[in-house]
């Protein structure tokens, strides 16, 4: 497996509407895509556009969302994972099992249209880790 960029640091939010206006207000950023809800994973999403990097805004759909479970030990919200971009998804799975790590759940397709998985926090220094397959037209 080979680690690739930061794709974007995702933040829990009660409130994506709110996140955006802090972000715009006391951060001046720009570059902020428009809300979309992502059924299958229980959540809503935002994307804020740095420089180097993505933040993701993640509010959750309803109560048994895995971001409503966050929110509830962490009320204000705050961050929730870092992603980082892997040529193949399939192939860092299997590097990563084979070395011993827990791997949560199967591959799905993310916010970004490629599949991601996610690697328990206590494989990782206590850091919940995303990684996404590198995008085609990267």
């Amino acid at each position: 497996m080979t680690l690739g960029r930061l794709n974007h640091i995702g933040i829990a939010t009660p409130s994506i509407e709110r996140s955006v206006e802090t972000y715009r207000t006391l951060l001046g950023a720009t570059a902020i895509g428009a809300p979309f809800d992502l059924p299958a994973q229980g959540v809503r999403v935002c994307f804020v556009d740095a420089p180097n990097t993505q933040i993701e805004l993640i509010e959750p759909l309803d109560d048994s969302s895995p971001i409503a479970g966050f929110l509830r030990r962490n009320p204000a919200g705050g961050q929730h994972h870092l992603c980082f971009e892997v040529p193949d998804i399939d192939a860092a799975i299997a590097d990563l099992t084979a070395k011993g790590a827990t791997v949560l759940g199967q591959p799905r397709i993310g916010a970004h249209g490629t599949p991601i998985i996610f690697v328990h926090p206590r494989d990782m220094g206590g850091l919940l880790v995303e990684l996404m397959e590198q995008p085609k037209d990267h």
